[in-house]
């Protein structure tokens, strides 16, 4: 069977989210035996046409020219070369600059598409924005032969809007056993002895909701905010905020070991998203061991279950702040629990086979 990825800037991954799952997933695959193309922007620091024996097709990539619109003109260069390529399945991450292009989709091949989150929600976006991503949305079950979510909650809402049937398969972690207490260090922190919260900083990701309720605690402990903040609304942060010497705005951090070590380490960890489906740095939380505090939406409860706190207002984070510790033993069972989802449910090597039978299941049938 000839898989093809697409919808990713390429691998290896040098960029997170999508990027992260095509690797995981194209190496995987091969192991099964499965021939593997992965779909790279020409501006990927990989040059290779095979990397670990996945074969790799550089496409021209115009969004450093472009911005947004050169993503447009990407896809439409993967999916013309991908008329090429005679796979048997194309399995596309994402649905947001491709799906314009669906009617191109070669005839023979079976689309497959996981469709990410509900991306039209975001905030940042305005409302014509808003529009031409539900349209987006909806051409990406338009011309997909089948559907996969990430998320309950994303499959559900896809069978309320488009009485679609998605198949149901998760992001994938990996525990994280490597915790190096030495890493604090260079932050002058002690261990359990300060909060943190990792995300893009924009208004869906509760990040004000959070810092006001740091700054009404007004506990002398650090409360680090990793991301880049040399943005509009990191400035705007950054003011508000500004008298609150606990809040560390640290910036972005891209290596994941000092960053599994900083959640590890971590008192509470706030993860503040709003809109998703299963969203890979809540999974990477939970593999480090940190206690979580979550905004309390569906999406994250479908996830944590009853192993995490939660969070509505900036009253209940200084709440949760003053009077809960990591260390308390209601807390020890919730990071127990967590350990055991990501073995027996978010596990990589177990999405890889769930991704591997489906796409059997689906060659079979056709």
């Amino acid at each position: 069977m000839k898989i093809a990825i697409m919808g990713t800037r390429g691998i290896p991954n040098h960029y997170g989210g999508f990027e992260q799952c095509a690797e995981y997933l194209a190496l995987g695959f091969v192991k099964r035996g499965f021939e593997v193309v992965v779909y790279n922007s020409h501006n990927h620091p990989y040059k290779g046409k095979v990397w670990k024996r996945v074969q790799i097709v550089h496409c021209y990539d115009p969004e450093y020219k472009l911005g947004t619109a050169g993503q447009f003109i990407y896809d439409l260069n993967c999916i013309l070369d991908v008329r090429r390529q005679n796979c048997d399945i194309i399995l596309q991450l994402g649905y947001t600059s491709s799906s314009i292009w669906g009617w191109l989709m070669p005839k023979k091949a079976i689309i497959t598409t996981n469709m990410d989150g509900l991306e039209w929600k975001r905030t940042k976006y305005s409302e014509k924005v808003k529009k031409f991503l539900r349209y987006a949305e909806s051409l990406g079950v338009k011309y997909s032969d089948h559907l996969i979510s990430d998320s309950i909650g994303i499959q559900n809402y896809l069978k309320e809007t488009y009485n679609a049937v998605s198949v149901y398969i998760a992001y994938g972690a990996t525990l994280f056993e490597n915790n190096d207490v030495s890493v604090l260090k260079n932050y002058k922190l002690q261990p359990n002895e300060y909060d943190m919260l990792i995300a893009r900083l924009e208004p869906e990701n509760s990040i004000e909701i959070i810092l006001e309720g740091v700054a009404k605690a007004n506990l002398s402990r650090p409360f680090l905010v990793i991301g880049n903040h040399e943005t509009t609304y990191g400035n705007y942060l950054k003011n508000k905020f500004s008298l609150s010497p606990q809040i560390q705005f640290i910036g972005g951090i891209y290596n994941i070991d000092i960053l599994n070590n900083l959640r590890y380490y971590s008192n509470i960890y706030f993860h503040g998203h709003t809109v998703g489906g299963t969203n890979p740095s809540l999974l990477e939380a939970m593999a480090s061991n940190s206690l979580i505090c979550a905004n309390n939406n569906d999406f994250n409860r479908y996830i944590l279950g009853n192993d995490a706190i939660y969070f509505n207002d900036a009253n209940d984070i200084t709440n949760h702040l003053l009077n809960i510790k990591y260390s308390d033993g209601s807390c020890q069972s919730m990071l127990i629990e967590n350990t055991k989802k990501i073995k027996n449910v978010y596990d990589w090597e177990l999405i890889i086979n769930q991704y591997a039978e489906h796409f059997a299941d689906i060659f079979k049938k056709e």
